[in-house]
């Protein structure tokens, strides 16, 4: 069985990027790393690990799930993990095109405003 903590930073320095990873890294304390732990773990050495589906199209289904579940401030770390999984703002859209009918506009509306202002930040055109 391979070591989860392992396998799961390996995947998130690959979807996420170093630069990104270090500085989570940089700054976890005593207090919030066994909750580190647990989302390299259970998250990235779990999930995104398994071979099932490409990086794509788990990053597309976790920007649905983040806007379907209202939690936008997670949605630019995933936008900006796109340049590394190759999900295009076209499948981003069609993943937010799900959630305005099977979980509400206004829910997709803000995922896109916010989806919108990453890409503006990645200085990716739209």
């Amino acid at each position: 069985m391979p070591d989860r903590y392992e396998e799961g930073m390996k995947i998130r320095r690959k979807v996420l990027g170093d630069a990104h990873v270090d500085a989570a890294e940089a700054a976890t304390s005593a207090f919030d790393e066994p909750f580190q732990a647990l989302i390299t773990e259970a998250a990235w050495g779990n999930l995104w690990a398994r071979d099932n589906l490409p990086l794509r199209e788990r990053s597309m289904l976790t920007i649905a799930l983040l806007a379907a579940g209202g939690n936008f401030d997670e949605i630019p770390m995933h936008i900006r993990a796109t340049a590394n999984t190759g999900a295009s703002p076209d499948d981003v859209m069609e993943a937010l095109l799900h959630v305005a009918v099977y979980a509400g506009v206004p829910k997709a509306n803000r995922a896109i405003e916010v989806a919108r202002a990453t890409y503006r930040e990645m200085g990716v055109e739209l």
